[in-house]
């Protein structure tokens, strides 16, 4: 039973580390055209690259919503990180996120 515990206690652990690691994209990105600067100056780009760097072996994560629009905009910012440096194979696009969520970037190993 103890051990049972242990494992649940270390889950949600694990879970709260991964949910620090996420940030939300400011929707007002898509409403002008891009460029590197754009994409530099959102702060969630800012955080979660920065991680991706400090800790070697992570991948970059794009969680998206699903459709063709929310798809593209996933594809732009990767093509955008891969243009500045980011390994694209390091790179990983996931349609996991709620209608009404904006785009979320973080990291995972």
């Amino acid at each position: 039973m103890s051990r049972l515990i242990v494992l649940v206690l270390c889950g949600i652990c694990s879970g709260s580390i991964h949910a620090a690691d996420l940030f939300e994209i400011a929707p007002d990105l898509w409403d002008r055209p891009r460029s590197a600067d754009a994409v530099l100056s959102q702060p969630a780009v800012r955080q979660a690259v920065a991680l991706y760097l400090a800790r070697p072996g992570m991948q970059i994560v794009i969680y998206h919503d699903y459709g063709q629009t929310p798809l593209m905009q996933a594809e732009e910012l990767k093509n955008w990180l891969m243009a500045l440096a980011v390994d694209g194979a390091r790179i990983r696009l996931l349609n996991h996120t709620k209608p009404s969520e904006p785009m979320k970037i973080g990291i995972l190993p």
